[in-house]
């Protein structure tokens, strides 16, 4: 096994070779992750359940097939992909076509997190390695067992020198951010993501950052109380809330607030049982750290739900915190865990005002039946990517590209938008030599009236 040195010069080395650059090459070594992911599935949900306590249902819905998925579509549409896209030629340049030109940026660093370790560890890497590059994968530390498959698919599959996988601690991912690539791709917290920043900065290496934030859930005194109540639920209690764009905090018009958070708690009763911590479909905390955060985000607060806990097994339970304040412990932070503040609401200024007090967040949803107030929200607000009468169901659709805003990341991906990232798309003219008009020639007496004319043509 090479060191983190000798890996970067022998994936230098390997790009050189432009063996990456061969179509034929990135479908079969696509094909072949595919094959050993397929046959490595229920290793899949064993490690999954041994790092997060995830069900093998909850494992396979957000985890395996968006993966096995993406693989399919990638080995199907790489090659259209790839070709050079045609764009309209200037009349300025007669005769010439233009044309843009996919290439690969060459070495890759993908950061992955540990909150869904398998999939969006290779997502990323599947559209580098689509796009021809090369990749170093540095998943998290804290999913051991995730990662520690990861790494073995990963050497199933590939060359070293074509896509690795560098186990380790932050010192691990220190070393690999002094080195030089062509590109980094890093999902994780706001305030690692500017370390990241800064170490790329050193470079001029391009980067995407997808980090996340506090993200704001409406609902609106119109909004359905039964489907409203069972879609939070689903969407804030999935892997124990640990999910970047979950929903962060409620923000309940002061009309529904009590029939709403009735409803919220029978759904949690209907999702789980009576005894929460004895269900196989709730998660767990990642690590003791993390757990103890959580439970000190607690500390003071009136709650309408849950609050119980046992550190023993790391396991939180799902918790309604009520109208928390602004610089309360749980509102100066992302929560990343199961602990939903319930915050009433009267005016639109009321919502402005929690709102715009954060950074812009990575997701932001709207449960409305009022389409002038579903309309004032999308217009109102900057944030990643949203949704209206759901939450986190943006993700699903590959069709639009995810990503943050301001100080919830830097770029987007998915499906498509994935390959365009891991590549640089040169721009070229080609013209043509059969004529050769002589107007941008010296000397130039006499020809500005002429350009300029031809210019107001155009």
């Amino acid at each position: 096994m090479m060191n983190v040195e000798q890996l970067h010069k022998a994936q230098e080395h390997f790009f050189k070779t432009r063996k990456t650059k061969d179509l034929k090459y990135r479908v079969e070594r696509l094909q072949c992750l595919k094959k050993v992911i397929e046959r490595r599935e229920q290793q899949v949900y064993d490690a999954l359940a041994k790092d997060l306590s995830k069900s093998e249902l909850e494992s396979f819905l957000t985890e395996y097939q968006v993966v096995l998925r993406e693989l399919k579509r990638y080995i199907y549409k790489i090659s259209k992909w790839s070709q050079p896209k045609r764009v309209r030629a200037s009349i300025l340049n007669f005769p010439s076509k233009a044309r843009r030109y996919p290439e690969p940026y060459g070495n890759t660093l993908i950061i992955a997190p540990w909150n869904y370790p398998f999939q969006l560890a290779l997502i990323p890497l599947i559209g580098a390695v689509a796009a021809g590059n090369t990749v170093v994968l540095k998943p998290s530390e804290f999913s051991k067992a995730t990662s520690k498959l990861l790494q073995e698919i990963i050497q199933e599959a590939f060359e070293e020198a074509h896509v690795s996988v560098a186990l380790g601690d932050s010192n691990m991912a220190q070393q690999l951010t002094t080195l030089r690539w062509n590109y980094i791709f890093f999902t994780g917290s706001s305030a690692v993501g500017q370390l990241i920043y800064q170490a790329a900065a050193k470079h001029l290496t391009p980067v995407t950052l997808e980090l996340g934030g506090k993200n704001p859930c409406v609902v609106h005194e119109s909004a359905h109380i039964k489907v409203t109540a069972k879609r939070i639920v689903w969407a804030k209690f999935l892997n124990a809330g640990q999910t970047c764009i979950a929903p962060d905090y409620l923000l309940v018009h002061q009309s529904i607030k009590d029939s709403l958070i009735a409803e919220i708690k029978k759904q949690i009763q209907e999702f789980f049982g009576t005894n929460v911590n004895e269900s196989t479909d709730f998660p767990r905390i990642i690590r003791e750290r993390h757990f103890n955060t959580l439970v000190d985000m607690l500390d003071g607060e009136s709650l309408l739900e849950g609050g119980q806990h046992d550190r023993s097994a790391l396991y939180i339970a799902p918790t309604l915190v009520d109208e928390p304040s602004r610089d309360s412990k749980i509102m100066t932070n992302e929560i990343f865990g199961p602990l939903l503040p319930v915050i009433t609401y009267t005016t639109k200024e009321d919502l402005e005002q929690w709102i715009n007090s954060f950074e812009k967040p990575l997701a932001a949803y709207c449960f409305t039946r009022d389409s002038k107030f579903e309309m004032w929200f999308i217009n109102r607000f900057t944030f990643g990517g949203g949704v209206i009468n759901d939450c986190i169901v943006q993700f699903i659709n590959d069709r639009l590209p995810f990503g943050g805003v301001g100080n919830s990341g830097i770029g987007s991906y998915h499906g498509k938008k994935t390959f365009e990232v891991f590549s640089h798309y040169k721009s070229v003219v080609h013209r043509g030599t059969w004529i050769d008009l002589p107007v941008k020639y010296a000397p130039y007496a006499s020809k500005l009236s002429w350009v300029k004319k031809l210019m107001s043509w155009v």
